[in-house]
């Protein structure tokens, strides 16, 4: 999977997975069960995650939306993926 956006803002993770949703393209939500964990402070980033040949066109989706500063690294793997 590729990890694209790692955040604690659970409204940035809502807008985000409705823009996947919008576009057909399928995402996870990774780590947010942990906040029973760390005790519901949100310490912990979740990450949302998108299968890596979709990737490229994920990214272009929220570089659209404007938060291209909240993307990971792009990596020579996520490239030769």
């Amino acid at each position: 999977m590729h990890d694209l956006i790692r955040t604690n803002d659970p409204v940035l993770i809502s807008f985000v997975e409705s823009l996947m949703r919008d576009a057909g393209i399928g995402c996870m939500v990774a780590d947010r069960g942990m906040s029973i964990l760390e005790g519901s402070v949100g310490v912990i980033p979740r990450r949302i995650l998108v299968d890596p040949s979709m990737a490229a066109q994920a990214r272009r989706i929220v570089i659209d939306a404007g938060l291209e500063e909240e993307l990971r690294p792009w990596t020579d793997s996520d490239a030769r993926s």
